[in-house]
C-alpha cells in the first residue's frame, strides 16, 4: 500500500484537501445557518423543540437516500455534496447552540442591560462568547461527522477520498482495489484526527481556562 501512495501521491494528497475542503466549508455554512436558528428559537421551548426535532429527523436519512433525493434537483457534483453535507451538520450545532444560549445565567444578562447595552449587544457580546464553547463543540462533532458522511458523497460524484474507497469496491478483486478502498479509508481517519487537534487547539485559544476547567 505504501508503494501504491508514493506513486499516486499528487493525486491522493489533492483529494485529501479536497476532502478536508468540503468538510470545513460546509461546517462553517452549517455553524453559520445553525446558529442563526438557535438565536432565533432558544427562547421558545417549543421553537427549540421543533428546531432540534426537525434537525433530527434530517439526519434520521440514510446517506444514499439523501443524495438521491438532492441529485435530480442540484445534479451531480459539488453542489449536491455541499447542500447534503449542511443538512447533515445542522443538528450538533443547532441543539448546542440552544443549549449554549439557554444555560447563560440571566442575572449575567441583566447586568449587561443595566449598564446600557442593547438586545443585540447583550446576544453578541455576552450570551453569544458564553455559548461559545458549547456552540464549538457542537462543530467538532459536526465536522467529525462529516468527514465520514463525505466518502458516501462519491455517489454524487462528490470530492474527496471517497473516490478511492468507492474504486476500491468497484474493482474488488483487481491488483490495486484494496489498496484503494484502505489508502480512502484510511486517509480520512488520519484528517479526520488532524482536524480534531485543530478543533483543540481552537478551543484552547478561544475559551478561557476558567471555562475549560
Amino acid at each position: 500500500m505504501l508503494e501504491y501512495v508514493t506513486d499516486r501521491w499528487d493525486r491522493l494528497s489533492l483529494q485529501a484537501f479536497l476532502h478536508v475542503s468540503a468538510v470545513v466549508q460546509c461546517t462553517v455554512l452549517a455553524a453559520v445557518l445553525g446558529v442563526a436558528i438557535g438565536v432565533a428559537v432558544y427562547r421558545s421551548p417549543v421553537g427549540s423543540a421543533l428546531a432540534t426535532a426537525l434537525a433530527s429527523t434530517i439526519l434520521t436519512i440514510p446517506s444514499f437516500a439523501l443524495l438521491a433525493l438532492l441529485i435530480p434537483v442540484f445534479g451531480l457534483g459539488a453542489d449536491t455534496t455541499v447542500v447534503a453535507l449542511v443538512l447533515y451538520a445542522l443538528l450538533p450545532i443547532v441543539r448546542n447552540t440552544i443549549v449554549g444560549l439557554a444555560g447563560v445565567d440571566p442575572a449575567v444578562s441583566d447586568a449587561a442591560r443595566g449598564i446600557g447595552m442593547s438586545r443585540v449587544g447583550v446576544l453578541t457580546r455576552v450570551e453569544l462568547r458564553l455559548a461559545w464553547p458549547a456552540i464549538l463543540a457542537g462543530m467538532r462533532v459536526a465536522t467529525q461527522m462529516l468527514m465520514g458522511i463525505a466518502v458516501i458523497a462519491a455517489y454524487a460524484k462528490g470530492p474527496g477520498l471517497g473516490s478511492e474507497v468507492f474504486s476500491g469496491l468497484a474493482n474488488a478483486g483487481s491488483a490495486n482495489a484494496m489498496n484503494q478502498a484502505l489508502t480512502g479509508t484510511i486517509g480520512v481517519v488520519v484528517l479526520a484526527l488532524l482536524l480534531d487537534g485543530v478543533y483543540v487547539l481552537v478551543n484552547r485559544l478561544t475559551v478561557s481556562r476558567g471555562v475549560r476547567g
